[in-house]
């Protein structure tokens, strides 16, 4: 993260918090989860006000988790006349549907590197939007109160804690695709079995 953009944390304050978390959630590299730790952390030095960032940073990341929800929405009649008919797109769309608010609440704080495409699937395949916003905020708000008060709990050590959760996000999300593949390995197997 860029000790510059740190310092304008410290000199900006609760709405440069939030303007960052509305930036990372639609995709900018920002360092988002950095940014929530270290605001823990300033607030627990005397920095910040850790409510007003806390807010500002609710509202900027389910502001830009709402628009990329609605270019998925947006984009819902084009994907359907492009991948309609495609089993996989009925299959992944009728998945989504029923374990959609999983995937969206995990992806706010456990597996976030795959929050934006889950926000653009959410949208394209009709998910129904209050629902989304709903596990959305929920996802956003325990991000935000697990990070940010590990960030105020270690005080000046916020960085080793925000090595440690990156690297095991990376960990988490090299997990989650692995299982996948073993899940539609499992899945080709069985289906070659069944027409054979």
């Amino acid at each position: 993260m860029n000790d510059i953009l740190l310092t304008q944390v410290i000199n900006y304050g609760a709405p440069l918090v939030g303007l960052i978390l509305f930036l990372g959630a639609l995709g900018l590299p920002v360092g988002a989860s950095v940014v929530v730790i270290a605001a823990g952390a300033f607030s627990q030095q005397g920095f910040l006000n850790w409510l007003q960032a806390a807010a500002l940073g609710l509202i900027g990341a389910a502001l830009g988790d709402v628009i990329s929800f609605g270019m998925g929405y947006f984009a819902k009649d084009w994907t359907q006349r492009h991948f309609g008919s495609s089993q996989v797109w009925v299959s992944a769309r009728d998945s989504f549907q029923k374990q959609g608010g999983l995937a969206i609440f995990l992806t706010r704080w456990l597996v976030t590197a795959v929050a934006i495409p889950t926000n653009l699937i959410a949208g394209g395949s009709g998910y129904k939007f209050s629902r989304f916003l709903m596990y959305d905020i929920s996802g956003e708000i325990f991000w935000i109160t697990l990070y940010g008060g590990l960030g105020y709990s270690f005080g000046s050590q916020w960085e080793l804690v925000s090595e440690f959760l990156s690297n095991f996000g990376g960990l988490i999300l090299g997990l989650v695709i692995f299982g996948f593949g073993v899940r539609q390995i499992f899945k080709w197997q069985t289906q070659n079995k069944a027409t054979a």
